[in-house]
């Protein structure tokens, strides 16, 4: 079973945009890999870039699925996801996606509660949130909760200092901005794991950042596909 940054208790920082895209099964369909622990169905967190007038073949997602659309328009038979649509399509959803003029998301599969069947869409292009109540600096817009875990997009301010403790495992992905972290630069493309036991403390840049923040879920553990 191949495996890339799969140890959850490790902190990895990767600059998706420095990886090279790599071939899936489908003409026209890249990816950029960032954690993986599988072949082909596998728990994976990447990158995906579909071309113009590409698409999947039909499938079920056995483990969930949850992608932010970074650019384009991604699409399947229930409808477009325009830039900044976030989307969890849960256990047993089944979907064939594409897009005609082409996309790039970022997609977790197999990183669900398998007993959630909740679907989830929402818009967030033109929304900057509330302002965070115990984090100075910071505006929030809500995507997902459950006692398992939170999912949002924050926007830092200009040279904030934002410390987060407890966060139960942590994962963020630079949108837009940049930020530093343990002495390294984090700039649009970048991706940050934290293990459970391991604090947040991050600067936002000179021009501030944006970033989609996923909290609480690696405490709790995650499995992976059967071979």
């Amino acid at each position: 079973m191949a495996a890339i940054n799969a140890d959850f208790d490790a902190r990895v920082l990767i600059h998706s945009a420095d990886l090279p895209w790599v071939a899936s099964p489908m003409p026209g369909v890249e990816r950029r890999m960032l954690d993986r622990l599988g072949d082909e169905v596998a728990r994976a967190t990447s990158v995906v870039r579909y071309a113009p007038a590409s698409a999947f073949s039909p499938h079920t997602h056995g483990g969930g699925e949850e992608f932010l659309v970074l650019d384009g328009v991604f699409q399947d038979e229930h409808g477009d996801y325009p830039t900044g649509t976030y989307v969890r399509n849960p256990p047993t959803s089944r979907h064939t996606p594409g897009s005609a003029p082409g996309c790039t998301i970022l997609v977790k599969l197999w990183q669900f509660d398998p007993d959630d069947r909740t679907p989830v869409r929402v818009e967030t292009a033109g929304e900057v949130g509330r302002a965070a109540e115990d984090r100075p600096g910071v505006r929030q817009l809500p995507l997902f909760e459950d006692a398992r875990e939170c999912v949002r997009i924050e926007t830092w301010r200009s040279g904030s200092v934002q410390r987060l403790a407890d966060h139960g495992g942590l994962e963020l992905f630079i949108l837009d901005g940049a930020l530093s972290e343990s002495g390294d630069a984090l700039k649009p493309g970048s991706w940050l794991r934290l293990p459970p036991d391991r604090p947040l403390e991050a600067t936002a840049g000179p021009a501030g950042a944006r970033l989609w923040v996923k909290t609480g879920h690696l405490a709790r553990g995650v499995s992976a596909p059967a071979d």
